[in-house]
């Protein structure tokens, strides 16, 4: 079980496979343990590198975190694991990481792949500290104040219920500490990036997004794709936010599509 240390911070990570580095950044709450549904078909191609964000899995917690921070911990994981650059993937907040890591270092960022996150501009609403508590409560408790329709609604209308009920199985054994993802939600809610410096990412990217999110909607992806001046958007249809558990085939697929097409564009450069 591999450590590696960010200014004091343990911070755990693992990786599978053989290839150009992939390094997966999980969103708020989860652990990287939530990467189960693309590492597998993922690590056929690429060397894939995953992460427990601090406040989950083994990593340290801290009582208080920025995004920048986030960003400056997968760095730190690159370092342990020997990898110059990597293509980056993030989904959720792990979306908005990734792009933060653009933002510090681009040269190590061969493609960046964003998944259900946005441009986490000024002008984006946050959620308010009530509904940021759901987040918190046990499963069980959770599970009776939160009526099954609506919480099905983070997977959408193409899911399968066997499917939802075998991640909410995961979702209710996967570790995290709540001071630690309290920080990362204000994290996320003192954040502010600016579409001028989006647009001034130039690195090969990829936007995917489930047509039914609730959570992050839809058209934030779309706005992405479209301020990032070489980029394509994937919609997975019937999906929500849990894009990946609704439709790993096609997520997956896109993105090794997506990666092929770059690392061949790259050797031929």
């Amino acid at each position: 079980m591999p450590f590696t240390e960010n200014n004091g911070v343990r911070l755990h990570w693992d990786e599978q496979g053989s290839g150009t580095p992939i390094l997966l950044v999980m969103g708020h709450r989860y652990s990287s343990a939530m990467w189960y549904p693309a590492i597998p078909a993922l690590a056929a191609e690429h060397r894939v590198i995953w992460f427990d964000n601090r406040g989950t899995g083994e990593s340290d917690t801290t009582p208080k975190v920025t995004l920048p921070q986030l960003a400056a911990d997968a760095f730190a994981v690159m370092d342990a694991a020997g990898v110059g650059e990597a293509h980056i993937y993030g989904v959720s907040m792990g979306g908005v990481i990734v792009q933060e890591m653009a933002f510090q270092q681009p040269r190590r960022v061969r493609s960046l792949i964003v998944g259900c996150s946005g441009a986490l501009t000024a002008d984006k609403p946050r959620a308010p500290a009530i509904v940021r508590l759901l987040y918190y409560l046990p499963p069980g408790v959770l599970k009776l104040l939160v009526p099954t329709k609506i919480a099905n609604q983070g997977y959408g209308s193409a899911a399968d219920p066997a499917v939802v009920a075998a991640d909410q199985a995961m979702v209710a054994k996967d570790k995290f500490n709540l001071k630690g993802v309290i920080a990362q939600a204000e994290a996320i809610s003192n954040y502010r990036a600016t579409r001028e410096v989006i647009a001034g990412l130039t690195m090969p990217s990829l936007v995917l997004h489930g047509d039914e999110d609730g959570t992050v909607p839809f058209k934030w992806g779309e706005e992405l794709a479209g301020i990032l001046p070489d980029s394509r958007l994937v919609r997975i249809a019937g999906a929500g936010h849990n894009y990946l558990v609704v439709d790993p085939a096609t997520a997956n697929g896109a993105v090794l599509d997506f990666t092929r097409e770059v690392d061949a564009r790259l050797a031929a450069a």
